[in-house]
């Protein structure tokens, strides 16, 4: 294989920093930080036959886990190791069976068509719920014959139309749903209803704003073992290139995290006239990512599979840049957590926009949606590319 000479500069200068800081820290954490920082180059060979690099931990492998998808976004885990996953482009819902372990050929079965931008699927009690642009929909799964018995809304009326039209949904331990709704601009002073997680009953009924000042909380998750919930907010566009951060949110009931009028921990933007004393009263991100990198799927690894430094902690999926002058995202990074406090991202998989690219249209591929599956492996979906990767350690 031939390894681009990029890649090998970016694996010599981690690899260097790995050892230097075992170094200060002592022999006795200096063998678990020279196998994290050390890289290898991973091949990803698609349908099409054309061939691609990704950079990865040494003690970790990603593999193709399902292909020949058309823009899957966010997955959903289901009985018998089953996976759903939602199709926005295609307006479809598959399901991905793999019941004899993950080393087996996954076979694709389109469960819904004629959808409108199905990004969403959440998997509870039996039933599959999709998140349409403007409603919330269930259908009770047969997990023995691989169907969908009729379906019914759960919650209509959700605002539909705008620059933002992906709509999240997630279960949260009390029972009830939540469902993120982007703003329906860059910059504006939208309606109360956008620009905001809402929560619902798990009936549907009840619906009423939980958080505000989102523009665009597209992943949500709810850290295993308590009832927090986390959200990644993509900022607006056009203030430069590194204004304002992406952020990492933890999510408070009533709390207003600034959208249009501010952003970070309180900075004002001045495009958008705001009351005196206005920004000091909103809630400031737990950790302030990367801007423009459009984080999107989000996932606490519960799981035994990957190396114990990633579990508690957070993945996160850079969908990447498209108004930056510089490209950035087209990765995935993990948070480390330790209760309500984040730490600094840290790459795990990068190589889908090349090393060295200019433009975001040399990307090959873009990650959206991530999930733990029953095994503990991560799976990570891909809108450009068709496919499901699946990251494990390495040897499984």
């Amino acid at each position: 294989m031939n390894m681009n000479r990029s890649y090998k500069q970016i694996a010599t200068a981690v690899v260097c920093v790995g050892l230097l800081t075992s170094l200060v820290q002592g022999p006795a954490v200096a063998s678990s930080l020279r196998v994290a920082n050390q890289l290898h180059i991973a091949t990803i060979t698609l349908s099409d036959g054309s061939g691609h690099t990704l950079l990865i931990p040494a003690d970790l492998q990603i593999t193709l886990y399902a292909t020949g998808l058309s823009n899957p976004r966010f997955m959903a885990l289901g009985p018998k190791n089953d996976v759903f996953v939602g199709s926005w482009g295609a307006g479809s819902v598959s399901v991905l069976l793999n019941r004899q372990g993950a080393k087996q050929e996954t076979n694709v079965v389109t469960l819904l068509s004629g959808l409108d931008v199905p990004h969403s699927v959440a998997y509870r009690g039996g039933y599959l719920y999709v998140a349409q642009e403007d409603r919330l929909s269930r259908w009770q799964y047969n997990a023995k014959s691989v169907s969908l018995a009729t379906g019914h809304r759960v919650i209509s009326g959700i605002p539909a139309g705008g620059r933002h039209v992906t709509r999240t949904v997630v279960f949260g331990p009390d029972g009830s749903i939540y469902i993120s709704v982007g703003s329906s601009c860059n910059e504006c002073v939208d309606v109360t209803n956008r620009a905001v997680i809402m929560r619902y009953r798990a009936d549907g009924t009840g619906g009423q704003v939980y958080a505000s000042g989102l523009r665009n909380a597209v992943g949500m998750a709810f850290q295993p073992g308590t009832r927090q919930l986390w959200a990644v907010e993509n900022g607006q566009d056009l203030l430069g290139d590194d204004i304002p951060p992406d952020e990492l949110d933890l999510i408070k009931q009533g709390a207003n995290y600034g959208w249009p009028y501010c952003y970070g921990n309180g900075q004002r933007d001045p495009s958008v006239s705001a009351i005196a004393g206005y920004c000091a009263q909103t809630t400031n991100p737990v950790a302030a990512l990367q801007a423009h990198s459009a984080p999107l799927g989000m996932a606490f690894y519960t799981g035994t599979n990957l190396p114990a430094r990633y579990r508690g902690g957070l993945f996160i999926a850079y969908h990447g840049s498209e108004s930056r002058s510089q490209p950035t995202g087209f990765k995935v990074v993990f948070v480390p957590v330790h209760g309500t406090n984040a730490g600094v991202p840290q790459d795990v998989i990068s190589g889908w926009l090349p090393a060295g690219s200019t433009s975001s249209v040399a990307a090959w591929g873009r990650p959206v949606g991530l999930l733990v599956a029953s095994d503990g492996s991560l799976l990570i979906s891909d809108d450009q590319a068709g496919v499901i990767y699946r990251l494990a350690a390495a040897g499984q």
